[in-house]
């Protein structure tokens, strides 16, 4: 199987070792697990960070905040992530073609049930209406 590195591993100076490592002497932690510990996070998500298997995430940047106290900027210096702006691919955050058909779907579905609706309150309101009066 071929090893994948994400997009932020091809920085030459991206290095999240060095965050990891700094973490668990600020900390005085032991190990990597103590750390995924302390980061509530599951062992291997550390372990997929240290071989570029992972990237550090927003989230896990922000219980490193939460934490250790550390500004983002800071923690994000530290694993030489030199970027100052993320920028998302036009293809994110778009809806695949079977979502958008399911999507209209359920709008073309939920535009039909109010109109069905309608014809049936009044016909509930005019029995209760002459179920009010003594006849």
């Amino acid at each position: 199987m071929a090893q994948q590195h994400h997009a932020l591993s091809s920085q030459e100076s991206y290095n999240p070792n060095h965050l990891l490592d700094i973490l668990l002497g600020k900390m005085q932690l032991k190990n990597d697990a103590a750390l995924s510990r302390m980061l509530e996070v599951a062992p291997p998500v550390i372990s997929k960070i240290r071989h570029h298997r992972l990237p550090v995430g927003a989230s896990l940047l922000i219980r490193m905040h939460e934490v250790t106290g550390m500004s983002i900027r800071d923690l994000r210096d530290l694993m030489g992530d030199r970027r100052t702006k993320y920028r998302l691919s036009d293809a994110q955050g778009r809806p695949k073609p079977e979502e958008k058909a399911a999507q209209a779907a359920a709008a073309a579905q939920q535009q039909a049930q109010p109109a069905q609706g309608q014809g049936a309150q009044p016909n509930e309101a005019s029995t209760k209406t002459s179920g009010n009066y003594a006849h």
